[in-house]
């Protein structure tokens, strides 16, 4: 159904942009508390009895053997090894691109200031299970991780009926140089990474998609004292497709199918000047959505879709930055123009021949996105966010007793005379020969 976005009053037009609600549950809060604290007091033994329970397989350790590896490894085929050969090569290639230079400046005489960038140590990467393995979520977060230099690269992940993960999983890891992988899924794996268990020692920050468990899960580890970091605010996957009449009905229809098979609560929209071209497309998703294998879910997804019809290109741009999505593909003539005014987007695919795909697997860009808005405040995953910085200053004496005046200044200002004394003892004792610089 087309949305005349003129015709809609204010409050309306926030309705057509809404997203699925978010469910604000207190009794999954509660859940996963508990399951923190059992995690907390029972380590490896919690961990054990949470995955016979949620996923049906009873292990003896957390730990992916060696010799579970060889075995799946053995079972991957050649072309999909290739395949995530390619993939891995471009996402390596990009992030090394990505790496931040060190900054050193004498801000005056004498006060010499740095900025220094350095890699997390530790960092927890989790991987759904589900349906379908996801090899591509473990090179985009591997990848990223080996290219900072982070010493610790855990992943987690449910295991099979087999006590062991998909060859893709498996040779993917191999790839990012991951050697520490646990058999483990949900809040409890994310409560392993952030309080550790015998088996698994904590880490530094955590990173990952995951169902609602485990949203809630890395939310509350990250207000524990001392617990860790996780990546970024989380929601259902979404796709924002501008295109203006010249576009094609059928890669646009695919664009927005391709986002609504993730799930039930993913959100696809259109957004364009044309009326022709909306019609073309409803006519076109429901032509493709007949042939899908995963055709409930997206359905279920499209009943939810928007087709949102402007006056022109300039207004859709506007109402794609009011959006702000997690995906935008631009399939509009005049790429630079609209590339020069759209604001607000974790990813921009431009052009008829960018499907989301390309960045989803293989393109080299990260696909590990900020949704729900969040595009506004919040960049793609990237390497900086395996790392973290910290500044340096060194002054020499004459820096000091040039700067020190305004220090003492402010200082006194501020009513703190412990730091205004920090400085005068050191310039009267420079004053006085009493100390070498």
């Amino acid at each position: 159904m087309q949305i005349q976005w003129n015709e809609l009053t204010e409050a309306q037009q926030a309705a057509a942009l809404a997203r699925p609600a978010q469910s604000n549950n207190p009794q999954l809060s509660e859940q996963v508390s508990d399951i923190i604290d059992r995690i907390r007091t029972n380590g490896d033994a919690a961990l054990l009895d949470y995955t016979a329970r949620f996923d049906g397989v009873n292990l003896a350790t957390v730990k992916l053997s060696t010799e579970a590896k060889a075995t799946a490894l053995a079972q991957l085929g050649t072309d999909v090894k290739a395949a995530i050969d390619i993939a891995y090569r471009n996402i390596k290639a990009f992030h090394t691109a990505q790496m931040p230079k060190d900054v050193t400046l004498e801000t005056q005489p004498g006060v010499l200031c740095e900025l220094k960038h350095v890699a997390l140590d530790a960092v927890g990467l989790y991987i759904p299970g589900g349906s379908a393995p996801l090899p591509s979520t473990v090179l985009m977060l591997g990848t990223t991780a080996q290219v900072a230099g982070c010493l610790r690269k855990v992943l987690v992940s449910p295991p099979n009926a087999q006590q062991s993960l998909a060859p893709e999983i498996i040779y993917a890891a191999t790839l990012c140089g991951i050697d520490e992988i646990y058999l483990c899924g949900g809040a409890q794996a994310i409560a392993a990474l952030a309080l550790g268990t015998e088996s698994i020692a904590k880490v530094d920050k955590i990173f990952g998609p995951g169902n609602s468990y485990v949203t809630e899960a890395k939310q509350q580890v990250a207000l524990l004292a001392g617990g860790p970091a996780i990546d970024m605010p989380a929601g259902p996957s979404e796709v924002l497709v501008l295109a203006d009449k010249d576009a094609d009905a059928d890669f646009v229809a695919s664009d927005l199918l391709s986002q609504a098979e993730h799930g039930k609560d993913s959100q696809a929209i259109l957004v364009t000047e044309s009326q022709a071209l909306a019609a073309a497309v409803e006519l076109a998703v429901a032509d493709q959505l007949a042939r899908l294998s995963r055709q409930e879910i997206a359905a279920h997804a499209m009943q939810y879709a928007r087709y949102i019809v402007c006056d022109d290109i300039t207004q859709a741009i506007q109402v794609s930055n009011l959006y702000a999505p997690e995906h935008l593909i631009v399939q509009v003539t005049d790429t630079d123009t609209a590339l020069a005014q759209l604001k607000y987007a974790g990813s921009i695919f431009v052009g008829p021949y960018s499907p989301e795909s390309a960045g989803d697997y293989a393109s080299g860009t990260n696909h590990v996105l900020p949704t729900y808005g969040y595009s506004r405040n919040y960049s793609s995953l990237g390497l900086l966010d395996f790392m973290r910085r910290f500044t340096v200053q060194t002054l020499s004496k004459a820096g000091l007793q040039d700067l020190g005046p305004a220090i003492m200044h402010l200082a006194e200002a501020e009513g703190l005379d412990a730091h205004k004394n920090a400085v005068a003892i050191r310039l009267a004792k420079l004053n006085a020969g009493t100390r070498d610089a």
